[in-house]
């Protein structure tokens, strides 16, 4: 198969990298105006009453500092998921720079001319106004260039809560290692950030008085670019859907769904971390998930049958380089001590432990090797060190925190653990680039991630578990010099799900359902 080059993405995808850049101006310029509606009056207020600067900048400052996923996280028990949430986060983000900027620029007008304003007659409000504003207008305007500068970059992780824009592309990208799709969504959002900041360095340099002439276009572009945000983001549709953005951009996935079932969903894209609580808590109806996840159970999901089978056989196995295995000889049979240990059940109960009883995946490590007699007491080996990668979700640390425990207790081997690496893309580069030693892959990633072979080889080698490892094993060997070892014996595969007391109702049990379902609506 021919690679596709960036363009031909660009204009494949032209439609929806459009739907995305409105999204993410809709995004940046509606909270960057809340933010300037808010953050200047406040900025005016501890300028004239300067015993409560320190404390507001305090927390405007502190609030910074919160990562952006954890600062998302906190506002969806608040606002569920969508604009909202996103917004607010952004608002958030763009307050310091403006309140800060806005005190400095008042606060450092000559006192001299303050003075002599107040000898001239004027009251507060024609010294603000006439005075201080015009001459502060240049700081206070730097201060929003910067926020909508930091806007723009944080505006990308909106998709995680479902609100487009540019990071659908970005973090799809990374999870399916499309080089095209993550400059798809990374140079739109640097050029708009340049835009930005230019555009706004142009009203920097305007009098005063030009800058008032603006008062009623800024208002109407930015009402404008929100009315048709919320036009990209409404969905209408009975079942509200909700795919992670690696599901968007995969044959298993909602590419599948279109292809062979002829299905389509209108999802929202929204991160694997929140979308099993969003369909628990009726934000979204239909979700793409993983069939061993222990959230299914936590919160009552039905896992909608696959007749027309998209999903191929997802086997977990580690997989590492051959020379990595030359220089560690003690790894692959002590790493192969796991093989066959797991079903798709007991994959489910560990990660139900991690997930809803909110046990640590140290403990649910060791009870697991407990149980399974394959504990040993660490040796504190003190000769080289093996680093264990993982990917972003609750399995991976566990598997990893399993191997690591097994690797301690049966050899000399001191382990590293790089746990949290992101999507497909991010953790094989680090493989090949020796960042790490080894990771917990799949088979169908293995196949439809990494090798992308022909629709008809896909077709031949899914038929069943021992054909895919076979077929990956013998292609990661020959194109990259790596190992699958021994699987682990669970099926992570892909599912569709709904809640259970919904799909009931609605009749559907599997996807050929809900395709007839949607279809009469």
């Amino acid at each position: 198969m021919s690679r596709q080059s960036f363009w031909q993405f660009i204009t494949e995808q032209h439609e929806k990298l459009l739907t995305q850049v409105v999204q993410h101006l809709g995004l940046t310029f509606l909270s960057l105006f809340l933010a300037i509606i808010i953050g200047v009056p406040l900025g005016i207020l501890i300028a004239r009453k300067r015993k409560f600067s320190g404390s507001v900048l305090g927390i405007a400052g502190i609030l910074q500092t919160i990562p952006s996923i954890a600062l998302l996280g906190f506002m969806i028990p608040a606002f569920g998921i969508g604009a909202t949430p996103a917004i607010v986060a952004l608002l958030i983000y763009a307050l310091l720079p403006i309140i800060r900027n806005t005190y400095t620029g008042i606060t450092e007008v000559d006192p001299a001319v303050t003075e002599a304003a107040k000898a001239m007659g004027m009251n507060r409000r024609q010294l603000l106004f006439k005075v201080q504003l015009p001459l502060a207008m240049p700081v206070i305007i730097a201060g929003i260039r910067t926020a909508a500068v930091i806007n723009v970059g944080v505006a990308t992780l909106a998709s995680f809560v479902a609100a487009g824009g540019l990071g659908e592309f970005i973090f799809g990208g990374i999870s399916l290692n499309n080089t095209n799709m993550i400059l798809a969504g990374a140079i739109p959002a640097a050029l708009l950030a340049v835009l930005l900041d230019q555009t706004i360095a142009v009203l920097q340099r305007l009098s005063y008085q030009s800058v008032k002439k603006l008062k009623y276009i800024v208002p109407a572009v930015l009402a404008i670019i929100g009315v048709m945000y919320l036009l990209t983001s409404v969905s209408d549709h009975k079942l509200k859907a909700g795919f992670t953005p690696e599901f968007m951009g995969r044959q298993d996935g909602d590419l599948g769904l279109r292809s062979v079932y002829g299905l389509d969903a209108h999802p929202l894209v929204v991160s694997d971390a929140i979308m099993y609580k969003a369909a628990y808590e009726k934000e979204l109806d239909l979700i793409s998930g993983y069939s061993t996840d222990g959230r299914i159970k936590a919160f009552d999901l039905y896992v909608l049958e696959d007749d027309k089978k998209i999903f191929p056989p997802y086997f977990a196995a580690p997989v590492i380089k051959t020379k990595t295995l030359k220089k560690f000889p003690e790894l692959e049979k002590t790493l192969n001590l796991l093989a066959g240990k797991f079903n798709d059940s007991i994959m489910t109960d560990l990660n139900y432990r991690a997930d809803y009883l909110k046990q640590t995946p140290e403990k649910i490590a060791k009870d697991f090797l407990l149980k399974t007699h394959l504990y040993k007491d660490p040796r504190k080996g003190n000769s080289q060190t093996i680093k264990i990668g993982s990917k972003i979700f609750g399995e991976q640390y566990i598997l990893t925190e399993i191997y690591k425990m097994l690797i301690e207790g049966y050899t000399d081997y001191k382990v590293e653990t790089k746990t949290g690496l992101g999507g497909t893309k991010i953790c094989f580069d680090a493989l090949m680039n020796d960042a790490i030693d080894f990771y917990p892959e799949y088979t169908g990633t293995g196949l439809l991630v990494l090798l992308k072979p022909s629709a008809k080889t896909i077709e031949e080698v899914s038929k069943s578990p021992e054909k895919t490892f076979d077929y990956v094993n013998l292609e990661f060997h020959k194109q990259y010099g790596i190992e699958w070892l021994k699987p682990l014996g669970f099926n992570n595969a892909y599912a569709l799900m709904m809640r259970r007391k919904q799909a009931n109702e609605l009749k559907i049990k599997n996807i050929s359902d809900l395709k007839k379902y949607l279809d009469s609506k």
